[in-house]
């Protein structure tokens, strides 16, 4: 129960700042003057300038793999810096199809920083560049040691018992 107050919390906490985005960009296009005020700062946070990046992809940090059990599918990127050109490519063709991934109840975790034993770390152990899909169930369904893209990702999840069992609830209740 206490893991569901958790998720309220952090949907609320996330939704504060983008709806006090949202207010400040009503009040700009209102006021002239002050829609040129604020270009500098908006451009410089591209996480908040895409509210829906901010439940979908976050930094693994401290995260563990029990705090989405049952609610989210994690996807974990590691790489070795956040240079890694694999790093990259995988962050792009994840950045252009987020809504397949949201669809989907999956959360992106990031590790670019071996140094940092991270618990998702200790559990995955990556070398390298590594792409780990976990199930809602907690279970490792892929490893792949290349970028893949959302399409191939999406198809993985679609086949799943559990994502089958959701479709067909959506199906149903349609």
């Amino acid at each position: 129960m206490s893991q569901i107050y958790r998720v309220l919390i952090l949907c609320l906490a996330l939704a504060a700042p983008a709806a006090a985005a949202q207010e400040d960009e009503a009040l700009a296009s209102d006021n002239p003057a002050v829609a040129g005020a604020d270009e500098v700062p908006q451009g410089t946070d591209e996480v908040q300038a895409t509210p829906e990046a901010d439940p979908v992809i976050q930094p693994a940090g401290a995260h563990e793999l029990s705090e989405y059990l049952w609610l989210k599918r994690p996807l974990v990127i590691f790489a070795d810096s956040p240079g890694d050109p694999r790093f990259k490519q995988q962050m792009d063709l994840i950045q252009e199809r987020l809504g397949d991934l949201a669809e989907r109840d999956v959360v992106v975790l990031t590790d670019t920083d071996p140094s940092v034993l991270s618990p998702l770390r200790e559990k995955l152990r990556p070398r390298g560049f590594m792409l780990v899909l976990i199930g809602k169930d907690g279970s490792v369904y892929l490893r792949k040691p290349f970028p893949w893209s959302v399409r191939e990702i999406g198809r993985s999840i679609d086949k799943m018992p559990l994502r089958q069992q959701e479709i067909r609830d959506r199906r149903g209740s349609n």
